[in-house]
C-alpha cells in the first residue's frame, strides 16, 4: 500500500509543487517544508479512508473520551520538538532562514494552543489539556508550508486560525 500510495498520490503532488514544470509551482504556490505535499495528501487520503470505512460504532450515541491523556500530551510534545528539526531543517543550512523557520514554527504552535484553549474555555466552561495538544498540532501543521516565508506576526495569525475549532 505504501509503495502504491507514494507512486500514485505523493510523487505527482511533489512534482506539481516543487518540480521545474510543476503546474502548482507555475501558479506561484510556495511550500517551504512540505506542508502542502505531506499534510494535504495525507489529509485527503485519510478523509477518503474514513469515508470508506464509515462511522465508529456508537458514534454520537456513547461517550468516547480520549484513551490516554498523558500519552497524548507526551506525543504532542515529541511532535512539537521534532517539528523544529523538520521545519528549520528544511532550510538546509543553519542560517537566518533556519532561524526564521524555527521561530515561526514555535510562534504558530503557541498561538494554536492558546487559541484552541481559549475557544474551548468559552464554549465548554473549562479548557482541557487534550484541547491544548490539539491546538498545538494544528498550529504546527498549518505553519509548515509558510515557515520560511513569513515572520512571527503572520505565523501567530496562521496558528491562531488553525487553533480556532
Amino acid at each position: 500500500f505504501a509503495l502504491l500510495w507514494t507512486t500514485v498520490v505523493y510523487d505527482p503532488v511533489c512534482h506539481w509543487v516543487w518540480g521545474a514544470g510543476g503546474w502548482l509551482r507555475q501558479l506561484g504556490v510556495l511550500d517551504f517544508a512540505g506542508g502542502i505535499v505531506v499534510h494535504a495528501t495525507s489529509g485527503f487520503s485519510a478523509l477518503a479512508a474514513a469515508l470508506y470505512i464509515g462511522k465508529r460504532k456508537g458514534f454520537l450515541q456513547e461517550s468516547m473520551p480520549p484513551h490516554d491523556l498523558p500519552l497524548t500530551v507526551f506525543g504532542a510534545g515529541i511532535l512539537w520538538f521534532g517539528w523544529f528539526g523538520f521545519n528549520a531543517g528544511s532550510a538546509l543550512t543553519s542560517g537566518e532562514l533556519a532561524t526564521l523557520a524555527f521561530v515561526t514554527t514555535h510562534t504558530a504552535a503557541v498561538a494554536g494552543t492558546l487559541t484552541w484553549t481559549l475557544v474551548e474555555w468559552y464554549h465548554r466552561g473549562k479548557p482541557t489539556m487534550f484541547g491544548a495538544a490539539t491546538g498545538a498540532i494544528a498550529g504546527l501543521a498549518t505553519i509548515t508550508p509558510a515557515a520560511g516565508f513569513v515572520g512571527p506576526l503572520p505565523a501567530m495569525a496562521i496558528g491562531a486560525g488553525a487553533g480556532s475549532p
